[in-house]
């Protein structure tokens, strides 16, 4: 990319951004904030999962974000009898009786893993390794996976029969864990209008993937002031009951705290909030912005946070204050 020094490249990735969200606008109306940290996610070289009931467009979402950003993107069906083998792919013999590696359908930029809580864990530890490794291991050989690499996972919060829920450490593989919500009156309004007419966006690609890439180790340059650093790495120690220094109800309602993966993505993600706001460094509010999808799944509420009805995001508000 041809920009002669970062502060211009800043300012070109916030130009995109404006065009990546009205891009997107013509397809998905209202979430903003889900969309924003969709694309923090990617910026950040992270994965996010998806929670939200049917029908509030999850797949369509991800669909859409592939397409204006010019990526590969696959869609794989969770389900019970899912194997390791239908997502990274098999060997077959082929007509010189030579083994051949046929890739599945992991190979590509953007994974949409639907429904990923209803498959077992041997599958699921399949893509998280993926997730980890950008890269699969079969028959010995290891394969490296499309540059960039996002995995988009979905859950659904209702229905828990037949599922496999994804163990804490896994969860703390995806950066964020975002809930959408029922849309607006005015939005559903149009959400209708647009679904039961002809009407059919044209959408345009507005990043490539060497562009991403770019724009992925720019995010990484971006400068973090000391104080900035201690108050993120503060705010996932003090989500630890065991830490001196955590509030009274982190050590009443919670059995387990946010690790340092969390104080990294923390950290990461205030970068690019930062960055598609406006700002040439992250402030504690840009740390705040982004604290609530990255802790949520992280932090482990005991039996006494059920019965009393306190939420995860209960006590992150009270990490706030």
């Amino acid at each position: 990319m041809n920009y002669k020094d970062d502060v211009e490249a800043v300012d070109a990735l916030r130009a995109k951004y404006k065009l990546l969200t009205a891009e997107i606008g013509k397809v998905i109306i209202g979430q903003n904030e889900v969309v924003e940290d969709v694309l923090i996610c990617v910026l950040s070289r992270g994965h996010c999962l998806l929670v939200g009931v049917p029908g509030l467009a999850k797949t369509l979402l991800v669909n859409t974000i592939s397409r204006v950003l010019g990526l590969q993107y696959n869609r794989i069906q969770f389900t019970p009898d899912l194997m390791p083998s239908d997502i990274i792919g098999t060997e077959i013999l082929d007509e010189n009786r030579q083994f051949r590696f046929v890739k599945g359908p992991l190979f590509a930029n953007i994974i949409l893993a639907d429904e990923i809580n209803r498959t077992p864990p041997k599958t699921q530890s399949a893509l998280l390794e993926a997730m980890q490794e950008r890269a699969v291991t079969t028959a010995g050989k290891r394969y490296e996976l499309g540059n960039p690499f996002f995995v988009l996972a979905t859950q659904n919060p209702i229905e828990q029969e037949g599922t496999y829920p994804l163990p804490e450490a896994q969860l703390d593989r995806f950066m964020f864990n975002v809930w959408l919500t029922y849309p607006k009156f005015d939005e559903e309004i149009t959400v209708v209008k647009n679904t039961t007419s002809d009407y059919n966006a044209e959408l345009k690609v507005i990043l490539s993937a060497e562009e991403i890439l770019f724009f992925q180790s720019l995010i990484r340059k971006v400068p973090v002031t000391d104080n900035v650093l201690q108050y993120a790495v503060r705010l996932a120690a003090s989500t630890r009951p065991e830490n001196a220094d955590s509030p009274a109800k982190v050590k009443q309602y919670l059995s387990w705290g946010a690790g340092p993966r969390a104080s990294q993505y923390l950290i990461l993600g205030a970068k690019a909030h930062a960055v598609v706001n406006g700002k040439y460094s992250p402030d504690i509010e840009d740390v705040r912005a982004v604290a609530t999808a990255i802790l949520r799944h992280r932090i482990v509420r005991n039996y006494k946070a059920e019965a009393e009805n306190i939420s995860s995001e209960d006590i992150i508000k009270e990490l706030f204050k």
